[in-house]
């Protein structure tokens, strides 16, 4: 058992912390009060090979392992969270959903250029009556000869107007259930595909959050991920991905509370003392370090099961469901302890705790993981073979350029 990091995790995260603390930190709480996305933000992300940090460099990746992408997540949304959320829909729900399911051809048109950073993707799931009750769907794709014609909404699309393409599933056959849905990368220019931005979002301010519309959009057959049918196991196996980076975020998160929390304490003073004199404010900073140091620990766990190719769904889970919860307690302990300048966003604390709700909304309620791993606990749960895990990392592979010929 071996807890190190090695020189090529510390050169990535120390790369993603600079860019960070550079060009992010000094500028997001404008960017946030202004309620848009900062434009150069995905553009410098592509040009330092964050948004294909874990593709293999075959398929225009830098062909780092999953431990990496977690400390990415991390390091991005300890500075702003819309940037950890660019990289659960870009490389988690999308980008690795094709590695993993994806032809060698759909991998040349669609995972190449997005591992680049020349196109960005998105995952379409949700829509305005459905959430967790995904086969209750309304999404529909009726096959006519060599294309499929899709109608739907997608909502709570992150990124759906900067997106190009759109992984998304609808009911190919209503009677069947969970076998009934397929999945499909649609692309944004397809003619009837429309979006929009929501706005007056409680938090994630400074990212893009919209709808995708689809009215007799005609997608070909070679556009299908996978086979008719999959659709519901392939959207599983891609929440699996996106809420390891989810998690590895909101480790972030509580990193951001406890360290600002620590600099205001020292220099506060009250009574003739800093306030991180005080026992009480101690308690909390105590905390702060328990859950950062658990989920930590928790999300490492699910990342080397990934990289063992391990089935880690129930791990996975518990590690988003665990470090969600407890980075909006982070965030409540952190407004505590800035006392009124909490309350104002003179100081970020107010935005992590903001920013902090959506997690344990997206990608599974809170709720409905602790059910899961009740299920799993009482031994009601069991994975089978409803879902395939990504292929386990092979640095040789990983970071190979393909053979020509």
């Amino acid at each position: 058992m071996d807890f190190s990091l090695s020189e090529e995790h510390l050169q990535a995260q120390k790369m993603v912390r600079d860019f960070a603390a550079k060009e992010v930190i000094p500028v997001i709480g404008e960017w946030d009060r202004k309620q848009e996305m900062n434009p150069a933000f995905l553009p410098r992300m592509a040009e330092l090979g964050i948004l294909g940090i874990c593709i293999p460099v075959r398929y225009g990746g830098q062909g780092f392992d999953y431990i990496t992408l977690g400390l990415v997540c991390e390091e991005l949304e300890r500075a702003d969270t819309h940037l950890r959320v660019i990289m659960s829909v870009h490389a988690g729900l999308n980008s690795l959903s094709i590695l993993q399911w994806g032809t060698e051809e759909q991998k040349q048109r669609f995972l190449v250029p997005q591992a680049k950073g020349e196109k960005y993707g998105a995952f379409g799931l949700t829509e305005p009556g459905v959430g967790s009750d995904v086969i209750n769907m309304a999404s529909t794709a009726r096959r006519e000869g060599d294309v499929y014609i899709l109608n739907g909404e997608k909502m709570w699309i992150s990124l759906a107007t900067k997106a190009h393409n759109f992984l998304v599933v609808a009911k190919t056959d209503p009677s069947a259930g969970h076998r009934g849905l397929t999945a499909f990368i649609v692309t944004s220019d397809m003619k009837g595909v429309k979006t929009g931005d929501i706005h007056g979002k409680l938090g994630v301010r400074a990212g893009s959050t919209g709808w995708v519309a689809m009215e007799n959009v005609e997608v070909p057959v070679a556009n299908r991920l996978g086979e008719d049918g999959e659709g519901f196991k392939i959207a599983m196996a891609a929440l699996d991905n996106g809420r390891y980076t989810v998690g590895a975020g909101a480790v972030g998160l509580i990193r951001a509370c406890l360290e600002d929390s620590i600099t205001y304490a020292k220099e506060r003073r009250t009574f003739g003392k800093p306030i991180a004199d005080h026992q009480l404010i101690k308690q909390k900073i105590g905390y702060m370090q328990q859950w950062y140091d658990a989920a930590s620990l928790l999300i490492y766990k699910a990342g080397w099961m990934k990289n063992m190719g391990m089935r880690n769904t129930r791990e996975t889970g518990m590690a988003k469901w665990y470090a969600t919860d407890m980075s909006v307690q982070a965030a409540l302990e952190a407004v505590q302890i800035h006392g009124a300048y909490g309350f104002s966003d003179e100081y970020p604390v107010e935005r992590y705790l903001r920013n902090s709700k959506g997690a344990v909304i997206y990608e599974g309620t809170s709720e409905i993981h602790q059910l899961m791993q009740a299920d799993y606990a009482l031994d009601y749960r069991h994975d089978g073979n409803l879902r395939c895990e990504l292929p386990a990392y092979d640095s040789e592979y990983w970071q190979s350029e393909p053979v020509e010929g």
